[in-house]
């Protein structure tokens, strides 16, 4: 059975898994940006600075949220606040042995779920080349691809191995 919740971080627990998470994600991300690219990022001090600002990915504005499945964290979706009427999806991840499961796609119709109820009238993210699969399921669900956002927190040497995506959110729409 597959639960979406939001992130209570003010709980050590969530913050925990969140770390872990964050931990996996940028670990797997950064070996592949490598391979790929010869990039590398310094992934301790990307999630120390995530985790001293976790309130930007919580409510009223964004949102973390955690995937349990089964009775195991199997993965999150994040969301921040980039400007008026503007939200971007962040690390969302879901760990190897829990893909293929509908779990991603899950996430993410919870992440635009939450964009409207937010009131948000767009929707960005930014994906690293490779992630070929990702890219699928973010079409598959209404995004396309733009020009390199401004806010996005891709430095602009890098952005041409990135893939940029905006979703535009209907008052109303499918969800």
């Amino acid at each position: 059975m597959l639960t979406i919740f939001q992130a209570d971080i003010a709980r050590a627990e969530h913050r925990r898994h969140v770390r872990a998470l964050f931990w996996e994600y940028l670990g797997w991300a950064n070996a592949r940006l490598d391979e790929a690219f010869g990039i590398r990022f310094d992934i301790a001090e990307i999630i120390e600075q995530d985790m001293a600002d976790l309130q930007k990915f919580a409510p009223p504005r964004g949102r973390l949220l955690l995937a349990e499945y089964e009775a195991a964290i199997a993965g999150l979706a994040c969301m921040r606040p980039i400007g008026a009427g503007l939200g971007e999806i962040k690390r969302m991840y879901v760990r190897p042995a829990y893909r293929r499961r509908g779990i991603g796609r899950a996430l993410l119709e919870a992440a635009i779920r939450e964009a409207r109820r937010t009131g948000y009238a767009t929707l960005r993210l930014d994906s690293a080349r490779f992630m070929k699969p990702a890219q699928a399921l973010y079409r598959d669900l209404g995004f396309a691809e733009i020009a390199p956002y401004p806010e996005s927190e891709i430095p602009e040497a890098y952005r041409a191995h990135w893939v940029f995506m905006e979703l535009p959110l209907q008052p109303g729409g499918p969800e």
